[in-house]
């Protein structure tokens, strides 16, 4: 009679399972798997945001609340920067100008954007590089961009936007160089640099639009116009108010194209929020208030941040 005898299984084997793995390498393995395996990837990312942006930001807060004098030490002054910038007719100007600016390119760049998708919407492979093309204003430097609207908008006759102007039998017309002009003349370079960001993010969301939902309108004897109004834009609300989100935020910190533009000239007809700011920090070193101005600005894109994302969950709560 044959016995059977069992074999017994080492745990320490080196086999292709968890059984084999010795218990200290299974403890080693479970832990890098584990919990912290995000934060590993993420500790590199969150180590540069604290260097270069949160300890900046709570730096700015501590120097809001004082008269700061290099070398000299600062002086507590609590809320008397905040108070300068809330009474200064200056930044109230300046705030009336950045909220113009703001909301019309905002309400520009999104009506462009969504033509733009409109057209540029489908899968044939030429449109991948017309799409490329139309999206170049996004990826370039603003700087970059100033510069070479800056000649563009060139008030003389010689200019090239007066010289497509005089084919219509439009005299030159001065743009930057007018204080009844210059900051509608900012606000196209604005409109013309993000309404291709705005583009994109429409075409996502045109492109998880359920078909059958325009065959269906289209066979009830739907329109064009009708079902771009019932089924294409309730379908991109929540597109919308991301976009409202981001290009609200934007606009109200705009600063580089004004800087480069007209530098918040003529006669401060184009100083906003930022150059306002930029001003008061960098040129007259009055950095407690620019550094309250900077808070202010930051507090008020919270609250539109906030506001903008209650709005958008109880409409998706009704």
């Amino acid at each position: 009679m044959t016995t059977l005898a069992t074999k017994d299984v080492d745990p320490t084997a080196s086999g292709g399972g968890a059984v084999g793995l010795h218990p200290v390498r299974r403890r080693h393995r479970r832990r890098l798997t584990g919990p912290l395996a995000p934060w590993l990837f993420l500790a590199p990312a969150l180590l540069i945001f604290l260097l270069f942006k949160y300890i900046p930001m709570a730096e700015g807060i501590r120097l809001s609340l004082f008269n700061v004098r290099p070398f000299l030490g600062d002086l507590w002054v609590g809320l008397d920067n905040y108070v300068t910038v809330l009474t200064d007719e200056r930044f109230q100007s300046a705030l009336g100008r950045t909220l113009v600016l703001a909301f019309g390119q905002t309400a520009g760049a999104m009506v462009l954007g969504f033509a733009l998708a409109l057209l540029l919407e489908g899968s044939a492979r030429s449109l991948w590089f017309v799409r490329s093309a139309v999206f170049l204003p996004v990826v370039a430097a603003t700087a970059v961009v100033g510069e070479i609207w800056r000649l563009l908008y060139f008030p003389a006759d010689e200019g090239f936007l007066n010289s497509v102007l005089s084919w219509f039998g439009i005299g030159a017309q001065p743009f930057l160089d007018s204080p009844d002009t210059a900051l509608w003349s900012v606000m196209g370079v604005g409109v013309w640099k993000g309404a291709p960001y705005d583009m994109v993010i429409i075409l996502a969301g045109l492109a998880g639009i359920d078909r059958q939902l325009y065959e269906s309108s289209a066979i009830d004897g739907a329109t064009t116009l009708q079902r771009l109004r019932h089924v294409t834009l309730p379908a991109l609300r929540p597109v919308i108010t991301i976009l409202l989100t981001l290009a609200a935020i934007r606009g109200l910190r705009v600063f580089t194209e004004v800087y480069v533009l007209t530098g918040g000239g003529p006669a401060g007809s184009t100083d906003v929020w930022m150059t306002r700011v930029f001003s008061l920090g960098f040129e007259r070193n009055e950095l407690g208030v620019a550094s309250a101005g900077s808070v202010v600005l930051f507090l008020v894109t919270l609250l539109l941040t906030l506001l903008v994302q209650y709005y958008r969950r109880r409409k998706e709560a009704m």
